[in-house]
């Protein structure tokens, strides 16, 4: 039983994933034009309702038809799973990581499919970071049941970009989750947001900001308790 563990999203939290975003659409436009581009993008929303989470490869498989003979295809492939995420990691993350070591238990928590995103985490070193502590999910709000049980804690907190997903998280653990919210990325800056970040506990502009709190701000939480069962 731990005093603390501290849960962390990784896209737009730990790096940044809308800069991945505006590189791969550039590739694609490159590749096979506005049209071709504008196909991914509608297949990896279908995806994406179809299975709760993002999957670039899938999309990437499924974008395939009409492509087989066309060598771009292949590279794309090599591009997503050779793309450098070590490169977009946001500044002093290692450091904030082992600050947040000597406060209690870092787990990375991510939402993703079972193939890219581990790859993800393995290559910008965020896995050694957490050593190997990584959980990933189809929703983080709907796990935290097994999170409990793999990693016990007295209290929790959970950094994300996700005003909604933070608030439906608090919803589940009421008092024993703090919630922080990282202001990093397009859900977090938008301007529907802004109701959801009034109900958390913790609000930063950067992920580096965690190096200023202690273990008594990442667990002081208002009080709320998840519905009755």
């Amino acid at each position: 039983m731990h005093d603390l563990v501290i849960l962390l999203d990784v896209d737009n939290t730990l790096l940044d994933n809308d800069r991945f975003g505006a590189d791969l659409h550039a590739r694609l436009t490159q590749d096979f034009g506005a049209a071709g581009c504008e196909r991914y993008w509608d297949i990896y929303q279908q995806v994406r309702e179809e299975r709760g989470c993002v999957d670039y490869l899938e999309t990437l498989q499924r974008f395939r038809p009409d492509l087989e003979q066309d060598p771009k295809l292949l590279q794309m492939s090599r591009f997503l799973l050779d793309y450098p995420f070590a490169d977009r990691l946001y500044p002093h993350v290692f450091e904030t990581l082992k600050h947040l070591g000597t406060l209690g238990l870092p787990v990375i928590l991510s939402d993703g499919d079972v193939v890219f995103q581990p790859r993800k985490i393995q290559r910008t070193g965020l896995w050694d970071a957490v050593d190997g502590r990584v959980l990933i999910t189809v929703h983080k709000q709907q796990c935290m049941d097994a999170v409990q049980r793999i990693y016990p804690a007295q209290h929790y907190a959970m950094v994300d970009d996700k005003p909604d997903l933070l608030a439906a998280m608090k919803e589940v653990m009421g008092s024993r989750l703090t919630t922080v919210l990282a202001r990093q990325g397009h859900y977090a800056n938008d301007a529907a947001a802004d109701s959801a970040a009034s109900k958390l506990d913790l609000t930063i502009s950067h992920i580096a900001e965690l190096r200023d709190l202690d273990a008594a701000r990442l667990s002081a939480a208002r009080d709320s308790s998840p519905p009755a069962t």
